[in-house]
């Protein structure tokens, strides 16, 4: 039989950084007491009018751009209709006709055969990013056979990015999202901290054979690790060639990823357009944005939002600041991905660069090989870190200035990661570690001493 061409696809939802929802004023806190930040709007009372946000609108247009889309200077809100306890008003505002953003690209990279050294880049379409609301969120008690609806997270403003299915694997997906994430957290447009639920992927998985149309797809729901998502696509590929090969058939559904069994699970039948009852939203006027060119002459700049601003303003994407570490310090390719994947090792890394007077080479193994794996053998993040970057910079250069052997410096270094507050040069004395000054000279003493003897 011919080979089985796996096709996966995302929509990636991430939470707008933003200090009030999407269309009402109030706060968002992740934690807060369940139901404690719910204007009349979030609840759905009769009467209550939708305000558009104006952060959200710029968050969303700073992320199009970054991602190289088109931004439609006349985008559309529009009402999609289904029904949970968490959804009060019984629909949600999104932008199904005409998004905020669409044709655009996202660079990634992923080691190949597991190997850091060897490194391909490849590119997957971005299809739209689409402004709309977060649900409320459904709590079930099922020692008390009950479901406690939080509508804290009614409201707050998403961004939705589609990504064409562009991908073949779980590592791909997990490695595009985890690009996307950064780029995210680079521009300030979303914190996408997966454990907090600000960044949501549903991965859409097929199989076919070479030249037949796609297979039927399945959507995997609310992933919300790297790995998670890794390991739920990969497993929905296996399933679905199995199933197919054992004479089977895929449902189109919505399944679900059960991390304790490593498996996904059915949850209901795939709804289609038809099933949401898609409606333009009648108490939002289209969203006019502008561009250097089409901006009025008289028009306050506080009511309206240029395009061509926004883009003078965007800070360096990863891909630049990977670019400028390999260039400024020397270090290999797969080194600045390192960096930069660990939540202030990068800025880590250059901090103890400019303390130390050992080549930058030298330092990204101290920090790669000894930082890096100690953080992650006991679950720590560089914030966390015992050993600070100035301590870590004294002791290479007691290490560059050949005061101290690696061995010693190892050592050191293990003293360290108690964090009891002590410099390094206070924990080689305290150890009795000797200084290899002191040993050069004893040994020059010996050697003369040897020297006259042999003459007498």
């Amino acid at each position: 039989l011919a080979p089985w061409i796996p096709v996966v696809g995302l929509e990636i939802h991430a939470q707008i950084s933003s200090n009030s929802k999407l269309f009402s004023g109030s706060q968002v806190q992740f934690a807060a007491p369940p139901n404690s930040l719910v204007s009349f709007f979030d609840a759905s009372l009769p009467g209550t009018l939708p305000v558009l946000n104006r952060r959200c609108v710029e968050a969303a247009v700073m992320t199009g751009l970054a991602l190289n889309c088109s931004i439609n200077k006349k985008s559309l809100f529009d009402r999609k209709h289904y029904f949970y306890a968490d959804l009060p008003a019984g629909y949600q505002i999104t932008q199904q006709r005409v998004p905020i953003a669409v044709n655009g690209s996202l660079s990634y990279s992923l080691c190949t055969d597991n190997k850091m050294g060897q490194m391909v880049t490849k590119t997957v379409r971005i299809k739209q990013i689409q402004l709309e609301q977060d649900s409320g969120k459904s709590l079930h008690d099922d020692t008390r056979s009950q479901t406690l609806v939080d509508l804290n997270r009614a409201g707050v403003g998403l961004m939705e990015v589609v990504m064409e299915p562009d991908m073949c694997c779980g590592e791909e997906a997990a490695a595009a999202v985890r690009e996307l994430q950064l780029i995210l957290q680079t521009l300030g447009s979303s914190q996408a901290v997966m454990a907090e639920g600000q960044l949501r992927v549903d991965a859409n998985v097929s199989v076919h054979h070479p030249g037949e149309p796609y297979g039927v797809r399945t959507e995997v729901k609310n992933i919300n690790s790297m790995r998670f998502l890794a390991k739920a696509v990969d497993y929905e590929i296996q399933r679905q060639i199995e199933e197919l090969e054992s004479g089977g058939t895929i449902l189109n559904e919505t399944r679900a990823f059960d991390s304790k069994l490593g498996c996904t699970v059915p949850m209901r039948d795939k709804e289609g357009k038809q099933d949401y009852r898609f409606m333009p939203e009648p108490n939002l006027p289209p969203l006019i944005l502008y561009d250097a060119k089409s901006l009025p002459a008289n028009v306050n700049h506080q009511q309206v939002i240029n395009i061509d601003w926004i883009h003078e303003r965007l800070p360096d994407l990863p891909s630049v600041k990977r670019e400028k570490l390999v260039e400024q310090y020397g270090i290999l390719p797969e080194h600045s991905f390192t960096l930069l994947n660990e939540d202030g090792l990068a800025e880590f890394f250059e901090t103890v660069v400019k303390q130390t007077q050992m080549k930058p080479k030298k330092v990204i193994g101290w920090i790669l090989n000894d930082l890096l794996s100690y953080l992650n053998q006991h679950s720590l993040t560089v914030k966390e870190s015992p050993v600070s970057s100035f301590l870590l910079a004294d002791l290479l250069n007691l290490l560059e200035k050949k005061e101290i052997s690696s061995t010693a410096a190892k050592r050191v270094l293990a003293e360290l990661w108690k964090g009891e507050g002590k410099t390094p040069l206070e924990i080689v004395k305290e150890q009795k570690l000797e200084l290899l000054q002191d040993q050069k000279e004893l040994e020059q003493i010996c050697q003369a001493v040897i020297d006259g003897q042999e003459k007498e």
